[in-house]
């Protein structure tokens, strides 16, 4: 139902912005463990989808990194530039140039730095307000609007709402964000697991490398594989182990490119799972976990990364152990505990 709603949107997107100078929203892109193929046991039931945008005609957008955050949680402010539209007006295009054109001709024309932007800086809760307004427009003209009942939640980074149906219901999360180069790394308008308070900040993630990670390992892999569930039965046991959800997620994505995908059927499930409880002893003692897109060398060639990450030193996730012994010696009694359950 969510991407079938997405499409439709595009669609109605695509005649919206056609001659403003908003940016240009490109498909959605579904994402989160709804969109990978698996669901974890405290799952908030919300399907979410990144809105790629795209700079409108006459403006350029630059990623600048900020230089607040720590490494694994980076965040990026998005520069607007005026760029000039000459030569495409002379090759038969009719577009106005912000930079040359009179004023007389532009009067009724504002540029993207004068609607949603914070001085040079593209503004995240700006966007999203003008974005979700652009959604609530256009609602009535996709069809899913004769079967559903759609409800906005409030929410300022974001367009959020729910579909009903009779007794059916889901709420859809529609992020924004800014593609870096041609890459699989955007920068993205959800905050990330710090609170953000700067409305210029866009936090990077790595949520489309990794969906496009499980589809490549899902064409790849026996009928009946049981990866996923690994996955899954890990979740059922978060609770006060002191391992996060994205831990567990990022164990099963190394051991997927160690272990060949053909050990991965239902009669060795109990034998992965043992896998994965050895490799995190083994990262927990060793105090090192290392980020499943940067600096690894075992990602699928499909995944575009920007130049920049190319050859990068891995991240290690586990840092914060080799920092604080009292950390270090809590996590080696959760694995313990983990053990014995």
């Amino acid at each position: 139902v969510t991407a079938e709603l997405m499409e439709s949107f595009t669609r109605v997107f695509a005649d919206s912005v056609s001659n403003s100078f908003y940016p240009v929203p490109q498909e959605a892109i579904g994402v989160g463990s709804a969109f990978e193929g698996w669901i974890p046991q405290e799952w908030d039931g919300v399907y979410r989808v990144l809105v790629p945008l795209n700079p409108p005609p006459g403006h350029a957008f630059h990623l600048e990194l900020n230089s607040a955050g720590q490494t694994a949680a980076k965040t990026f402010s998005v520069r607007v530039e005026l760029v000039c539209t000459c030569k495409r007006e002379q090759l038969g295009e009719k577009l106005l140039c912000l930079l040359h054109h009179s004023q007389e001709e532009l009067r009724q024309k504002r540029s993207l730095l004068d609607t949603l932007c914070t001085g040079s800086y593209l503004d995240v809760e700006k966007t999203s307000r003008w974005f979700s307004n652009l959604v609530r427009c256009s609602w009535l003209h996709v069809p899913q609007c004769y079967s559903w009942h759609l409800v906005f939640q409030p929410c300022s980074r974001s367009c959020r709402f729910q579909l009903s149906r009779g007794r059916k219901s889901l709420v859809v999360e529609m992020l924004l964000g800014v593609r870096q180069g041609d890459s699989d790394i955007f920068v993205s308008s959800q905050p990330a697991e710090a609170n953000f308070t700067a409305s210029t900040a866009w936090p990077e993630t790595y949520a489309v490398a990794e969906v496009k990670f499980f589809r490549h390992i899902a064409r790849q892999m026996p009928r009946e594989s049981l990866h996923l569930k690994c996955l899954q039965v890990f979740t059922c046991i978060l609770r006060g182990t002191g391992f996060s959800r994205s831990t567990w997620k990022t164990l099963v994505m190394h051991l997927l490119t160690i272990v060949p995908l053909s050990r991965w059927s239902r009669r060795e499930f109990v034998q992965r799972l043992w896998d994965i409880m050895v490799y995190l002893g083994w990262c927990v003692q060793w105090k090192r976990l290392d980020h499943f897109v940067l600096g690894n060398e075992r990602l699928p060639t499909e995944i575009s990364l920007p130049p920049a990450m190319r050859g990068v030193e891995p991240l290690n996730l586990f840092e914060y152990l080799a920092r604080d012994p009292a950390a270090h010696r809590e996590a080696m009694q959760a694995y313990e505990r983990l053990q014995f359950c």
